[in-house]
Parts: C-alpha cells; structure tokens; sequence
C-alpha cells in the first residue's frame, strides 16, 4: 500500500529552522531518505518552497480568484512529501514517528494513496487512466 507523509508545521515551528544550518539539514533528511531507500519502501520525497512563493486558486467566486502567497494567516503549512510503499497503516505510522524534523508545531499527516485498482475498471475515464499509466511504465 501507498501512503503519504505530507510535512506539515506551524509559521512558529517554520521559524525555528531560520537558524538551521542548511548541509546540516540536508545532511539530517538526506539520512532518513537513505534509510527509506535501503528499506525499499522510499516511492517520492520533494520538498516544498516558502508559501510566499505560491499562489492559491479560490473557486468561492466565478471566475476563480487567484491569491498570491502568503496565504494571510495560516495556522499550518503543508512543507513537502514522502510517498512511501509499505505493508500497512501502522508500518507508514512507525516510519513517520522517525522522521528527522521534530518539535513543537511539526506534524506529519499519514493519509493511504488510492490505486486505480480501487476505481471501476468499465469506466472510461479510468480506461483511458489505466492506458496512460501502462503506456508510460507506471502500470
């Protein structure tokens, strides 16, 4: 099963690593990551820029209003990814509880990555899907 640790912190805890040395960070994550690749579970990991680099399209309004970062106020930011293939809900917990970046205000949130198996199959969106993923390695 597929899940992802989606990397998330508070503006406070964000502030926190203002003062981190970046090899020393880099460092710090880059053992963690081979550690995932040496266990074979490691499918993705990307980090995420700084809010105030993004935008947010809002589709409250018609046409969707389109929000330059940051996002006014925030209580938590999504910071980056892993996407990892394990056994189960609990093995994705056990790898998330060693994640390097820790402290007041960062959490990791665990959530199952669907398959397209999971779809039905006599769709023709989910056809077409299915064609694409063959045809580019993914299937």
């Amino acid at each position: 099963m597929k899940f992802m640790l989606i990397m998330r912190a508070t503006d406070e805890a964000f502030a926190t690593m203002e003062d981190t040395d970046f090899d020393e960070m880099l460092e710090t994550v880059g053992r963690f990551n081979e550690e995932m690749i040496r266990a074979g579970v490691l499918v993705a990991a990307e980090g995420l820029q700084d809010a105030a680099e993004g935008v947010v399209v809002d589709y409250s309004a018609e046409p969707p209003v389109v929000i330059d970062g940051p996002y006014g106020e925030t209580k938590e930011l999504f910071g980056g990814f892993y996407i990892i293939n394990v056994a189960s809900k609990k093995e994705a917990v056990e790898w998330a509880k060693r994640q390097p970046i820790t402290g007041p205000g960062f959490k990791t949130e665990i959530r199952r990555v669907s398959t397209i198996d999971e779809f039905p199959q006599d769709n023709e969106w989910i056809k077409k899907e299915r064609a694409w993923r063959e045809a580019t390695g993914q299937l």
